[in-house]
């Protein structure tokens, strides 16, 4: 099962658009529920979504949205559900309130083309609950904090002080802390030997602790391995708890981060494996490399897609005949989505390597 799409109207960075009316400009009832009114809007493919775009665009909230609604297709039902929905965003929100960036109607949806799941944090309830829960999508989401090296009574220590952590760094502990599946199949085990080779061992846990044992038999504390080897570790821990498998959704915030760039390639052909399985990934990332590598190596351009979220500009609201709120003065978010790079206006990640290889040209030119 895979994620299609997903709809968003006041929330954090996505604020309420308006479309004009025959080329007059008018804002709309919104209490009134006036069709004039846009949700932001993406439609996502069935392989590797790429999210890409500048800091505040709202790339992490998209895939906490996304991760949220799978945790909630779960079967289980519980008094306290939907109101955690909001850790996963926060650990210090304690109302959907706060979350809401106007007055009016305030919600998100994602669907997978026949089912949907609608939070509203207007109503603070889920809609369509009945036709969501029990679909049982699994996922993993692994955030841009590495969170291992905190393992040792984390999970205990959390259940009752609650920790300043969100639920998505929560769940990668308990995610990481699961018993490994006794078998795998062969190509999960040759990703598991790569991976190896570069940490040069495999993880094991003990007391709550995680370690990287090493190939001559040293077990060295997680903590201190350099952290893109950790990064390579807990993707190692993953895949052998078996959490990894078919029709699984893979969400993972910033996978360049403190990784060294020559590990992209290794990184760009698991998750192209991974994908070939049939497990559906979303990734958000700063880096023009990681994100040309998938372009580079992908078999087909279904494969991979490329999301653009930026902000509005005036060509952008005249391009999409949209316009805001005059009295908010904000800026909304818009996206565009391609199967290459190049085909992307306003990306940001593109700009920056330009603007770098310029600066380059021009001090060459100048010495």
């Amino acid at each position: 099962m895979a994620i299609k799409s997903i709809k968003i109207l006041n929330v954090m960075a996505f604020q309420r658009l308006w479309r004009k009316n025959n080329g007059t400009c008018r804002v709309p009832d919104a209490k009134a529920g006036d069709s004039f009114c846009e949700a932001f809007q993406l439609q996502f493919c069935d392989g590797i979504n790429i999210l890409i775009g500048e800091n505040g665009v709202g790339k992490t909230t998209l895939l906490k949205m996304i991760y949220a609604a799978t945790q909630w297709s779960a079967p289980k039902k519980d008094a306290g559900k939907t109101q955690r929905l909001v850790q996963f965003f926060s650990s210090s929100l304690s109302d959907t309130d706060l979350l809401k960036n106007a007055e009016g109607y305030s919600y998100f949806e994602i669907s997978d083309g026949t089912h949907k799941f609608t939070y509203s944090l207007s109503h603070k309830s889920v809609w369509d609950f009945d036709d969501w829960l029990g679909l049982n999508i699994s996922s993993v989401f692994i955030p841009t904090m590495e969170m291992l090296s905190h393992s040792q009574g984390f999970l205990a220590l959390n259940q009752k002080y609650k920790l300043p952590f969100d639920g998505t760094q929560v769940d990668i502990v308990v995610n990481a802390s699961l018993p490994e599946t006794r078998e795998l199949p062969d190509y999960m085990e040759r990703i598991l030997d790569r991976i190896s080779n570069v940490i040069d061992g495999t993880i094991i846990v003990e007391n709550d602790i995680f370690y990287l044992l090493k190939k001559d038999g040293r077990k060295i504390d997680f903590s201190l391995e350099a952290e893109g080897l950790r990064k390579l570790g807990l993707l190692w821990k993953l895949i052998r708890n078996g959490l990894l498998e078919k029709g699984t959704v893979l969400l993972w915030d910033e996978p360049e981060a403190n990784l060294n760039p020559e590990l992209f390639p290794l990184i760009v052909d698991i998750l192209l494996e991974l994908e070939d399985s049939g497990i559906q990934i979303f990734i958000a990332t700063h880096s023009y490399n990681l994100a040309k590598y998938f372009e580079l190596r992908r078999k087909n351009d279904g494969q991979v897609q490329y999301h653009n979220l930026y902000k509005d500009s005036s060509e952008v609201a005249e391009e999409y005949d949209w316009f805001h709120d005059s009295v908010s003065g904000e800026e909304g978010i818009f996206s565009k989505s391609a199967y290459f790079l190049g085909e992307l206006k306003g990306n940001r990640i593109v700009d920056a390597d330009d603007k770098l290889l310029d600066e380059a040209l021009k001090k060459n030119l100048m010495d």
